[in-house]
């Protein structure tokens, strides 16, 4: 078969210039060249020079990062020359000058992977645990197929992406990349973890938006009420309250949360296509049933 084509997409809110510059930077030194890069600048009225070669577009507003990088996929599907979107962080790096290649290697060995999920670790070369696609999550080394990836750093094959239809901007915020990984093992893509694709990240945490709690909770109702067999839906539900209960500490961040599932409740959410029991064994198959 052709050799896959891999483009690049990075979301800006434009708060990170220099980091964005030297992830720009990191793409440019890889070893076999994207097809075409650009940035979208979500909300951020104006991009820096970017470098030659780098497309930009400014968007008026925050679309939050699904729609955002719906633009970034809009751009790239027009241009018909990317086989694979790989999105990065905008305060990301990336070491190695080989990941491109890697990437497209893998899409070329496996017409059926849908998503590949990088390792993302910190400047000491830690990996966070919830930053480990997969329950099991000691050895951020060990890859293979999954049920979820990493928004920070991940390639998409653009067949896959046509046919699940992209990312669902309702969401803004939060458990998008577990929406779009749901669609894709129920439409028979695979999901892949590979540790040596490395993205090199600062560490942080989640609740540093002032939306993580709300949206989160409203975003896991949404997953539900989308793509969860009905039985499922109140199991899926009761662990995830279960767990938030006993792992908040913060008051306000419960009181937040909550005031996320109801609206998540109440809201309409897009179509509801839950997927087949046959995709609920496979991702049990996985280690990870859809419950939790």
């Amino acid at each position: 078969m052709t050799r896959p084509r891999v483009g690049v997409a990075v979301l800006t809110m434009g708060n990170r210039p220099a980091e964005l510059l030297a992830l720009l930077e990191s793409v440019a030194r890889q070893d076999e060249s994207a097809a075409r890069v650009v940035v979208v600048g979500n909300g951020t009225g104006s991009l820096p020079v970017l470098p030659a070669g780098v497309d930009g577009v400014e968007l008026p507003e925050n679309r939050g990062v699904s729609g955002g990088r719906n633009v970034a996929w809009e751009l790239l599907r027009t241009s018909d020359d990317v086989d694979v979107l790989v999105n990065l962080d905008d305060d990301g790096l990336l070491v190695d000058t080989d990941v491109l290649r890697r990437v497209a290697d893998l899409y070329a060995d496996d017409p059926g992977l849908g998503i590949v999920s990088f390792r993302i670790a910190d400047e000491r070369g830690r990996t966070q645990r919830r930053h480990v696609p997969r329950l099991r999550a000691g050895d951020p080394m060990r890859g293979g197929k999954v049920t979820t990836f990493l928004g920070g750093g991940h390639g998409l094959s653009m067949r896959m992406l046509e046919e699940t239809g992209g990312w669902p901007e309702e969401f803004f915020f939060t458990h998008e990349e577990t929406d779009l990984a749901w669609r894709a093992l129920d439409g028979g893509w695979t999901v892949a973890y590979e540790p040596r694709l490395l993205l090199r990240h600062p560490k942080t945490s989640p609740a540093r938006h002032a939306v993580y709690y709300r949206m989160t909770a409203r975003n896991r109702v949404w997953l539900a009420k989308r793509h969860l067999p009905a039985p499922l839906v109140p199991v899926y539900l009761g662990v995830w309250t279960v767990l938030t209960l006993a792992r908040t500490r913060s008051l306000a961040g419960l009181r937040a949360w909550a005031g996320g599932f109801a609206e998540g409740v109440r809201r309409p959410c897009g179509q509801r296509r839950p997927m087949r029991w046959s995709t609920v064994w496979r991702m049990a198959r996985l280690g990870r049933p859809p419950v939790i």
